[in-house]
């Protein structure tokens, strides 16, 4: 996903519209539809979509084709990254038998852009920037209580350690298996909890091996398709 620069003098609800245009078109390889923007960006009126499309097309942010469906394009300023933006390392999905690999300091630098996620400075937790992350795409609908769905792309900092709450990718090598989940230190076991009614939690005895492999500090959601 990727997030445009930020353009001197553009509103919070203007950035979130070339944003979502710049991570839409990358993904799909074609722009989205005004509806596709409104239903994004929490505007429900596609007259007030267009206002804001107009703003946006004088302010030389954009270009407009109003023959055509989808005649939205980005021009170069706002559709080249700048220097607020950074990669994280797309290292895997998150699924049930297999483990996660987290790359160490030195191999953080060797990741393309081909297989890294591009994420606006300005987006971040002011704690976690400049800090070494990495990225794993979500399998499976276990934490969908917590707003993070099937093809979602969690942002981890990795450690190896959790107090309870937090939301951690963990590997459970006596099960091979590994799984997202909230953590909880329990008095003689941890608990793995999902966020899905539907689902148990896990529990693991102390004696079993557990490794924390990250905490989650952002979330990315997977943009819908509509037609």
């Amino acid at each position: 996903m990727m997030m445009v620069r930020k353009s001197k003098g553009l509103g919070e609800r203007h950035q979130k519209i070339l944003d979502f245009i710049a991570s839409y078109q990358r993904e799909y390889k074609h722009p989205p539809s005004i509806r596709e923007i409104g239903e994004h960006c929490d505007i429900s009126s596609t007259s007030v979509v267009n206002y804001y499309l107009d703003q946006l097309e004088k302010s030389g942010n954009i270009e407009r084709d109003r023959k055509i469906s989808r005649g939205v394009r980005l021009t170069g300023s706002s559709a080249s990254p700048s220097g607020d933006m950074f990669r994280v390392p797309m290292v895997g999905v998150i699924q049930a038998g297999e483990p996660i690999h987290v790359p160490s300091s030195a191999d953080f630098s060797s990741f393309t852009p081909e297989d890294s996620v591009e994420i606006a400075m300005s987006l971040m937790p002011a704690k976690e920037k400049g800090k070494e992350l990495f990225a794993l795409q979500v399998q499976g609908e276990s934490m969908i209580d917590a707003m993070v769905n099937d093809g979602d792309i969690v942002i981890l900092k990795p450690t190896q350690d959790a107090r309870n709450g937090d939301m951690v990718a963990v590997w459970l090598s006596d099960r091979n298996e590994t799984t997202l989940k909230f953590f909880f230190k329990e008095k003689d076991k941890f608990r793995l909890q999902p966020a899905n009614p539907t689902m148990k939690p896990i529990y693991i005895d102390r004696n079993e091996s557990l490794e924390i492999k990250g905490k989650v500090v952002m979330v990315i959601r997977k943009v819908e398709r509509y037609n």
